[in-house]
C-alpha cells in the first residue's frame, strides 16, 4: 500500500471560515444525512468495508489474482464473518427457546407470588390486579398496529442494507481508480498530492478504527465475564464473550445474548434476584462501553479527544440511530485529516485533536 509523506502538505487557502458559516454547513450536512440515510447508511458501510479490504485486494492482485476474483474472495470473507455472528445470534436464541418451558413455569410462579405480595402488603385484591392488567392491555392494543408496522419497516430496511452493502462494496473496490481520479479532478492539480495523502491516511484511520473496536470487544467481553462470574452464573466467560461479540449488532445483539444467561441463572438458583443481577451487569457494562470504553479506545487510536468522540456518538445516534453511532467516528477522523491540512480550519483541527497535535502548517 502506498505510504504518505512524513510532512503533510496543507491546503493553501487564505480565507477564514466564520463560526456562522461552519454552523450553517453542519446544519445543512445533518439535514442531508438524515433525509438521505436510506442511501447513505449502506453506502457508508460499503465505503468502510472497501477501505478495509483494499489492502487485501491489492495484495492478491500483486500475486497475479484477477481483480474481480480478488474482490469476490474479499467480500465473501466478510460475508462469512457476518454470517458467523448471525449464527451465534440465532444459536443463542435457539438455546433460550429450549429453556422456555422451565422458564415459563418459573415466570408464572413468580407473577403469582408477586400478586399475593401486592395483595397482602397494599391491600389490593387479585380481582383488581387482574382488572388493571386487562385495562392496560386493552389500552395498549391500539398501539399494536404501529409497533408491527415499525418492526416490519425496520426488518425490510435491514434486509435492504444486507443486500446492498456487499454490492456497493464490490463496485467501490472495482471502480476505485475511477473514483480516485474523479476526486482529484475536483481540486486544482497542485493539490493532487495532498488529496492522495488524505486518501492513504484515511485507509490507515479506518484500520485504526477497526483495531480500536477489537480492543472494545475484548474489554467488554472481560467485564461481562467477570460480572457473571461474581454473580455465579455457569460458564461466565462463554456468555460474556458471546454477548460482547453480538454487540456488533446494536440493541438486538445484547438483548438476545442476555436471554440465555438470564434463563440459566433463574433456573439454577430459583430466585428472581439472579436474573436481575445479570441484567444489571450487562446494563452497567453497556453504559461503560458506550460512554467510556468506546470513546477512549477508539479515540486514542484515531488521535481524537474523548469529549468529541462522545458528542459524535450521540449525534450519530440522533441522525442515523445505531448505525450512526458506529459510522460517525471514522467520519470525524476524515474531517480531522482535512482540517489538519487546511489553515482556514485550524480552529476545528485543534478542537478535534487529542492535545498532542503536531504542527502541520508553517
Amino acid at each position: 500500500m502506498l505510504q504518505s509523506s512524513k510532512t503533510p502538505v496543507p491546503f493553501q487557502s487564505n480565507r477564514r471560515f466564520s463560526v456562522l458559516e461552519i454552523l450553517q454547513f453542519i446544519v445543512l450536512a445533518s439535514l442531508i444525512l438524515y433525509f438521505g440515510k436510506t442511501l447513505f447508511i449502506p453506502l457508508s458501510f460499503s465505503l468502510l468495508i472497501g477501505f478495509i479490504l483494499y489492502p487485501i485486494c491489492k495484495w492478491m492482485e500483486t500475486k497475479g489474482i484477477n481483480k474481480g476474483i480478488a474482490i469476490v474472495i474479499s467480500i465473501l470473507g466478510v460475508t462469512l464473518l457476518v454470517g458467523a455472528v448471525l449464527y451465534l445470534l440465532f444459536a443463542q436464541f435457539s438455546e433460550f427457546l429450549q429453556e422456555w418451558q422451565s422458564l415459563r413455569t418459573k415466570l408464572t410462579e413468580t407473577i403469582h407470588q408477586l400478586s399475593l405480595f401486592i395483595s397482602e402488603r397494599f391491600d389490593i385484591s387479585l380481582e383488581k390486579q387482574t382488572e388493571f392488567i386487562n385495562n392496560t392491555l386493552n389500552n395498549s392494543g391500539s398501539q399494536a398496529f404501529s409497533i408491527v408496522r415499525n418492526t416490519a419497516y425496520s426488518l425490510s430496511e435491514s434486509a435492504f442494507f444486507l443486500i446492498m452493502i456487499p454490492v456497493f462494496s464490490a463496485l467501490i473496490l472495482f471502480h476505485r481508480q475511477m473514483l480516485s481520479n474523479a476526486l482529484y479532478e475536483l481540486f486544482p492539480p497542485e493539490r493532487k498530492n495532498t488529496i492522495h495523502e488524505i486518501l492513504v491516511e484515511t485507509i490507515h484511520e479506518y484500520y485504526n478504527f477497526i483495531k480500536g473496536m477489537l480492543v472494545v470487544y475484548l474489554i467488554v467481553g472481560l467485564l461481562n465475564s467477570i460480572g457473571l462470574w461474581i454473580i455465579g452464573v455457569p460458564n461466565p466467560f462463554l456468555f460474556g464473550f458471546i454477548a460482547s461479540i453480538l454487540t456488533f449488532i446494536p440493541y438486538v445483539g445484547i438483548m438476545i445474548s442476555s436471554l440465555l444467561p438470564i434463563a440459566v441463572s433463574w433456573i439454577t438458583y430459583n430466585s428472581i434476584w439472579y436474573p436481575l443481577a445479570v441484567i444489571a451487569v450487562f446494563s452497567i457494562v453497556q453504559a461503560l462501553e458506550a460512554y467510556i470504553i468506546f470513546p477512549f479506545a477508539v479515540g486514542s487510536r484515531l488521535k481524537i479527544n474523548t469529549l468529541v468522540i462522545i458528542i459524535v456518538v450521540i449525534v450519530g445516534g440522533i441522525i442515523w440511530g445505531a448505525a450512526g453511532m458506529i459510522l460517525f467516528i471514522p467520519f470525524i477522523s476524515i474531517i480531522k485529516l482535512i482540517a489538519d491540512r487546511t489553515p482556514s480550519l485550524k480552529m476545528l483541527s485543534v478542537l478535534l485533536g487529542d492535545g498532542e497535535q503536531k504542527k502541520t502548517t508553517k
